[in-house]
C-alpha cells in the first residue's frame, strides 16, 4: 500500500478491559500506537493463516509421486465417460 493511498476502511471490535491493556502495553513496548499494532499484528496473522492454507509442502519423496501422478495420462472408465457424454448432452449442447 503506497503511503499516498486514502486509509478509509474501519474495523471495530469489542473486548475486554485487560485485553485492551496488555495490547496497549504491547503496543508501546515496539514503540507502535495501538491501532498500528494490531494493523501489523493482524496482517501478520493473515498472512500467516493464508501461507499456511494456500500452500503445500512436500517431502521429496511425496513430491516425486505428486509430480508422477501429474504427469500419468488419465484413464478414464467407462462410467465416467458416460457421465461427461451425458453431461454434454444435457448441459454443453443446450
Amino acid at each position: 500500500m503506497t503511503t499516498n493511498a486514502a486509509k478509509n476502511e474501519r474495523i471495530n471490535l469489542r473486548l475486554k478491559e485487560s485485553a485492551k491493556t496488555l495490547i496497549e502495553r504491547a503496543a508501546s513496548f515496539e514503540g507502535k500506537t495501538v491501532s498500528s499494532f494490531i494493523l501489523s499484528s493482524a496482517l501478520a496473522s493473515a498472512e500467516k493463516t493464508l501461507q499456511e492454507h494456500e500452500s503445500i509442502r512436500l517431502n521429496e519423496e511425496d513430491a516425486k509421486c505428486f509430480f508422477d501422478a501429474l504427469a500419468k495420462p488419465i484413464k478414464f472408465n467407462k462410467k465416467l465417460t458416460d457421465a461427461l457424454a451425458e453431461h454434454d448432452r444435457r448441459v454443453v449442447s443446450e
